[in-house]
């Protein structure tokens, strides 16, 4: 069960690390609508955002230069990690 648990967790922070290079590349590179990017973008972002946005509610971007940097993501790696370490310790 624990082994699932971890599992599921390290899954979904590799979800995390596509979602945010794609949300870069796809902010940056002006993908089209009908592109494969642009579809997988949209599957990322219905499994990351209903994470990342009550996160987001609390903690606004971070303006960094002209640019809005989120944070929520860093937030979520935080305390994945920590529920994992005790885990992965034992």
């Amino acid at each position: 069960m624990i082994g699932l648990v971890v599992l599921v967790l390290n899954l979904y922070l590799v979800v995390l690390i596509v979602y945010s290079v794609l949300s870069w590349y796809t902010a940056y590179a002006r993908v089209s609508y009908d592109s494969p990017v642009h579809k997988i973008q949209k599957v990322l972002s219905a499994l990351c955002d209903p994470v990342l946005n009550p996160i987001r509610r609390i903690i606004p971007a971070a303006r960094v230069g002209g640019v809005g940097l989120d944070l929520s993501v860093l937030v979520v790696f935080l305390v994945i990690d920590v529920i994992l370490i005790p885990v992965l310790t034992r």
